[in-house]
This record gives C-alpha cells, sequence and structure tokens, in this order.
C-alpha cells in the first residue's frame, strides 16, 4: 500500500495553480499520493521546522534552518526578478529612519524578514503578523511601517501607502541575481527514490498547469476568495515562471547567494549539507 504523502502549500494563487495538477491526479504521480495541506507561508516554515511535513513548500529564510532535515526540490520555486517584498509606511521617509521604530512582518523565517535584515542590520523592532493584516496595521497607526508580500504588492498604493524600499530591486543591484522567496523541499527520510518522483511529478504539474492555464481558476479561486481575478493572474504571471520549472544555474546561485549572506550575518546557521539530494 502507497503511503500518502503530506504536502504543504500556501493558497495563494502561484501556489494552487501550480500544485492543481499533482493533487488532481492530472499528472503521472509515479504511484505516490498525496494529501494536500493548505497553510499560509509562516505556518508552513513552522510546520517544516518541526519536519511535521513531508513535502512543503518553505520560505527560502526557513530552508536555512532544516538543510540537515529536508532537500529542496528544483520545481515549484517563486523565484524572479521584479517580485520582491516591499517595505512601505503611511509617508514617504528615508528606511533609516525606522531604526528602533516598530515595523509588521509577516513571519520570523520568511525571507521578507531576511531580506529586511541583509539590507539594514539596525532595523530590529518587528513585530509579526498575518501578511494580510500588515496593510490595515500601517494605516492605523498600529506600526510606523510594514513589509508586504503576495498581492499586497499589487494593492497598496490604493490604500495610500508608500514604498520605501523594493527589496527585490536592492537585491538584484546587489547581486545581479533573481530573488528566491520560496522553493519545495521534501524530507531527506524518504529516500532519493521517492524524492526524485515527487519532483517529477511536481515538474509535470507545473508544465501542465502552464499549459491549461485555465483549468485551476475554480480551485484557485475558491483559496483566494478576496482577491479579483485581475489580481489573480497578475500574481501568477509574476510569481509563476520558467524558475518554477527548474531552478536551473542561474536558480541555484541566487539560492546559493542568499543563504551564505544569511550565514556570513548569522542568520541561519552554518551547514555543510548539500542542498538538494
Amino acid at each position: 500500500m502507497t503511503k500518502e504523502l503530506t504536502l504543504g502549500f500556501s493558497p495563494c494563487p502561484n501556489d494552487t495553480f501550480m500544485f492543481y495538477p499533482l493533487v488532481h491526479g492530472l499528472v503521472d504521480t509515479g504511484g505516490l499520493s498525496y494529501r494536500e495541506r493548505l497553510e499560509d507561508v509562516e505556518t508552513l516554515n513552522q510546520l517544516a521546522l518541526k519536519g511535521e511535513l513531508d513535502i512543503s513548500k518553505v520560505s527560502y529564510h526557513a530552508l536555512g534552518h532544516i538543510r540537515d532535515q529536508y532537500a529542496l526540490l528544483r520545481s515549484g520555486s517563486a523565484l524572479g526578478r521584479g517580485c520582491g517584498p516591499l517595505l512601505v509606511a503611511s509617508e514617504a521617509i528615508n528606511p533609516a529612519n525606522l531604526r528602533g521604530k516598530t515595523i509588521a512582518v509577516p513571519g520570523r523565517y520568511t525571507t521578507a524578514l531576511l531580506l529586511l535584515r541583509l539590507f539594514d542590520p539596525e532595523l530590529d523592532n518587528f513585530i509579526v503578523m498575518p501578511f494580510n493584516e500588515i496593510m490595515d496595521a500601517v494605516l492605523s497607526g498600529n506600526v510606523d511601517a510594514g513589509l508586504i508580500i503576495h498581492e499586497s504588492r499589487f494593492t497598496y498604493q490604493g490604500f495610500g501607502l508608500h514604498k520605501l524600499v523594493d527589496l527585490g530591486e536592492w537585491w538584484e543591484g546587489e547581486t545581479g541575481l533573481p530573488i528566491p522567496l520560496g522553493g519545495i523541499v521534501a524530507r531527506r527520510s524518504l529516500g532519493a527514490e521517492k524524492i526524485a518522483a515527487v519532483e517529477r511529478a511536481l515538474r509535470c504539474g507545473v508544465e501542465y498547469a502552464q499549459s491549461h492555464h485555465g483549468e485551476a481558476a475554480r480551485y484557485i479561486g475558491e483559496h483566494a476568495q478576496e482577491m479579483s481575478p485581475e489580481v489573480c493572474a497578475a500574481h501568477i504571471g509574476l510569481y509563476v515562471n520558467d524558475f518554477s520549472t527548474d531552478l536551473g544555474e542561474e536558480g541555484i546561485s541566487a539560492i546559493t547567494c542568499l543563504l551564505r549572506r544569511a550565514e556570513a550575518a548569522g542568520l541561519i546557521p552554518a551547514s555543510g549539507t548539500p542542498l538538494f539530494t
């Protein structure tokens, strides 16, 4: 009897779009079956840190803490250009003026927070809250600034907020590399053969999704109820790209660079474990 593998991903359109073919049996799963669990990315990070999922989407920041237990897969990543987190506030101010001030962030193990800490280590007064509550917290004055991700980058201007820093632009200017936001990991204890089967199935699923754009519309809409179809489409267009099919050399270079910089800054533990199986 085939063991059902737990598969964690977020309800964000890019994830539901990519995973729809796999969880609905539209591609060859290699004899494996999956039980999906949809949670926000920081919850997935925490579950992976506890080793509670077989396969999961995680932030690349979180990957830096779980490399010994989980191997990275080459498909399913959110990685690219022009897609980084934004630091916003109700007024256009110099980011250095936020030192000591409160900044709402979408999770302790998000890549967004890792990038902000690399950008300015003196920004250190963080308040963790769900990503979809951050803009309201800034508008209400409960925090001095907010670090926004996902669809918020498409809507923040409509709230009258000001972009202080685009951390993706900053990263690309610093390194010349795309920004690695999140990837798919598999528990190393599954073994190389099973992990390879998962990776093949996931890649086939991503390719299927990209060539059958309309099929997942209802599934995506069920999990993104507060998002307009236009914002959903923009979200998918931004975060699902060639790197989602296969990281390639450039994607791997970007991930390696991020982890090395995080290690050097003391923000993740050093590890000699290879990224992949």
